[in-house]
């Protein structure tokens, strides 16, 4: 085991400003990569009239640890507000704070992502205001075949949802005393060595062969258990390991050597994915098919502790534009979604180039995300219902 990287500032004992821009940037990535859904062969709410494959190894090098990145900060976020605060005032601060943009957004911002949908895939034709009536009396008759829109909906906020559940089994958690062993679990011996990178990809491998097939993700909460396994477990070690600095200088020290294993599993995963996913493309052999998810697993933590590294190595310090986008990441993430989804659909009558199709996209959602912000911080009515305090 080496010393602490020396170039690395110290970090506060208050809070981790590194923390903070892989939270900012782990944000970031999320609204590039819904940009990507729109220009993919996946299933998505809607599609450019360029969708194909040429992106998709892209897509890849984030898929597999961007969300799992999120839940895990989440969770050391929620370690520190739990050290200010008991457990009932966590579960009472956390409630309002996720609960009342989780409801707001779907009784209203939401909206337009199925409308959209229902119009490309079905030709809905009645209008949006005689679509959100039926939205907000659960309509659940826009089909097409076997694939049936569930109405209400969450889409993106599922994220939301899940967490706020999170934190309130953990403030439970907490009541009843749990809190102690997740600390010395996240400060433990393992955390010291080589053991921090291996056996949880081994965990995370083991949940993706047994339980992926019997539980695909559906970001149904009730029946969501390996998305749950994933979710929930990265938030655990999020809390666990929130003030273990040695930790961190560890994974400082070795950011290169995490980033190319996480790029080699990449690499693998990308190929498989580009060798057997197309149209027409072979069934691939078990072992192979097992081989793969071994390697989505290894790109998968072996990326959140590179991310984790290269941040504390280069960006521990706080400035006025981490402070401003801190806040501001989540109501970004709030209306990111819908932006991509209205803006994408009404730039395709336009039949533009690709590059220019794009561009605009991005820079028309992320100038959205920015004006909603400043209404949030402006208008007072507006601030809870997106997020800002």
């Amino acid at each position: 085991m080496t010393n602490p990287v020396p170039s690395v500032p110290p970090a506060s004992s208050q809070r981790l400003a590194f923390l903070d821009w892989v939270r900012v940037g782990a944000f970031g990535l999320l609204i590039l990569y819904h940009v990507g859904m729109f220009y993919v062969s996946w299933d998505w709410h809607v599609k450019s009239q360029h969708a194909g494959f040429a992106i998709e190894p892209l897509m890849l090098l984030t898929n597999p640890w961007r969300l799992s990145l999120l839940f895990l900060i989440s969770g050391v976020a929620t370690r520190f507000m739990a050290d200010r605060m008991g457990p009932g005032r966590l579960a009472g601060s956390r409630l309002p704070r996720l609960g009342i943009p989780l409801l707001f957004v779907m009784a209203v911002l939401v909206v337009p992502q199925p409308y959209y949908e229902v119009v490309e895939k079905i030709d809905y034709a009645d209008g949006y205001w005689a679509f959100w009536g039926r939205y907000l009396s659960f309509d659940q008759s826009f089909c097409r075949g076997d694939d049936c829109l569930t109405l209400p909906t969450w889409n993106h906020m599922w994220f939301v949802a899940y967490l706020l559940v999170y934190t309130l089994i953990m403030a439970l958690a907490l009541k009843l005393g749990a809190g102690r062993w997740l600390v010395r679990l996240g400060e433990g011996g393992w955390t010291r060595g080589w053991a921090v990178l291996v056996l949880p990809i081994l965990v995370l491998t083991l949940l993706r062969i047994f339980m992926l097939d019997p539980f695909p993700i559906t970001h149904n909460l009730a029946w969501d258990w390996y998305n749950h396994a994933v979710s929930f477990g990265m938030f655990l070690l999020g809390f666990g390991f929130a003030r273990n600095e040695a930790l961190f200088d560890w994974l400082a020290a070795r950011r290169w050597l995490l980033l190319g294993v996480g790029l080699g599993a990449w690499a693998f995963y990308a190929w498989y994915g580009w060798t057997y996913w197309q149209d027409g493309s072979p069934t691939p052999p078990d072992a192979l098919r097992m081989t793969a998810r071994t390697a989505y697993a290894v790109e998968q933590w072996a990326m959140i502790l590179a991310m984790l590294g290269l941040a504390r190595r280069y960006l521990n310090r706080s400035t006025p534009l981490l402070r401003y986008l801190s806040v501001g990441v989540f109501p970004f993430y709030i209306i990111h979604q819908t932006l991509i989804v209205v803006i994408g659909h009404n730039l395709t009558p336009l039949a533009l180039p690709v590059g220019i199709e794009s561009v605009l996209l991005i820079a028309l959602t992320v100038a959205g995300c920015f004006v909603t912000y400043e209404l949030a911080r402006r208008i007072k009515l507006l601030g809870p219902l997106l997020g800002v305090r």
